[in-house]
Formats: structure tokens, sequence, C-alpha cells
């Protein structure tokens, strides 16, 4: 009998561990993790001089020939990882770099000018140019599919290799980086400085 009580004592502990319903966390409170971009899918704005920008993975090649899975690379100023290229020194001839608030408040920051076509071999020069960012494309994933900004997000980026121009907006707010007038070119989809590029 000296046993039963304690035996007792703990299955009337377990027992009502066991009734006690489960506290559920509202979805609202759980903070998800996004997954790593990878090295050669983001683009990224820190200042004139250190960036990464999308650019056609193979040589001489079309913007919107690029636009397939695998058709597309990161080439950064100051690469972080073997997955990404170099942008020469003297890729920008001109650039501006701008950071302010959008439309609904939130920030945003940008690259405008004009770019030393030559300087890299992934361009044709005589490409009319296109666009990449995160939120168009197939299903609205990107194109790339997947690419982001880091620390933004969402972004749009246009290279117009045949008017030796080029721009790239990361935005808080994707209201700021529009993905429906790719054909405007860079003056239209993130006004800047242009001046002298051709």
């Amino acid at each position: 009998m000296l046993f039963t009580t304690p035996f007792v004592a703990l299955l009337a502990i377990v027992g009502s561990a066991i009734a006690t319903p489960l506290v559920e966390v509202p979805e609202a409170n759980v903070n998800h993790l996004e997954a790593r971009v990878a090295a050669n899918n983001m683009v990224k704005i820190t200042s004139t001089t250190d960036y990464c920008m999308i650019v056609p993975k193979n040589k001489k090649t079309n913007i919107g020939d690029s636009e397939h899975p695998g058709g597309m690379t990161t080439y950064c100023s100051k690469p972080t990882s073997s997955l990404q290229g170099k942008f020469a020194s003297n890729f920008w001839k001109k650039v501006t770099l701008k950071k302010a608030k959008g439309k609904n408040g939130k920030d945003y920051v940008q690259l405008t000018g004009c770019i030393n076509v030559t300087t890299n071999d992934r361009l044709n020069p005589n490409d009319g140019g296109g666009q990449y960012d995160s939120n168009g494309g197939a299903g609205g994933k990107g194109n790339p599919q997947g690419s982001k900004c880091e620390g933004y997000a969402s972004y749009v980026e246009l290279i117009e290799p045949d008017v030796k121009r080029a721009c790239i907006r990361c935005c808080q707010d994707k209201a700021d980086c529009p993905t429906n007038k790719d054909t405007q070119g860079c003056p239209v989809v993130i006004p800047g400085t242009y001046t002298g590029c051709n």
C-alpha cells in the first residue's frame, strides 16, 4: 500500500497534464523565416560602388532572350560568392544613387545612369534592352524566378545596351517598383539621371 499513494498521485499529475488543452499560437504571431536567396539570383544597392544586378548568363545575349530559367545570373561590383560575376569598376559611366520615400511612405533606393556596355561581355551592345524584377514574370514570381533585392521586399531593373543606359530600384513597397512598364524604358520606370548616355 505504500507504493499505491505515490503512484496514484503520479497518475493524477499525468492525467491533468494530458487533459490540459494545448494553446494555439495565432498565425500572425509566428515569425516566418524567408529562405535564403542564391548568390546568383539576387541584387543589391549599397552605394554607387557596391551593388549587384542581374545580367544574361551567356555572353553577348539580348536581355529578352535571357529571360528563361537558367538564362540569368548576378554580377556585382564586389562579389561575395564564386557564383557571382564581377562588374568592371567602370561599368557605370555616370551613375546617381537616390534614397527616398515612395508613394505610401516606404523606403526605396535606386541607381540610374549611363553604362559602358563593352565592359560587360554578357551584354549585346545592339540589344534594345529588357527588364528583370522580383514580382513580374510567370505568376508574379519574378524574372528570374525567386530573385530578391538584399534588404528590400522587391526590385525592378532595366538594362538598355543600345542606348547605354541602366537603372535599378529596390523597394519596401512593390508599388514603387512597377513591373508593367518594361517596354517604356528607364526614364519612365525609374525616373532619374540619364543625360549624356549616347
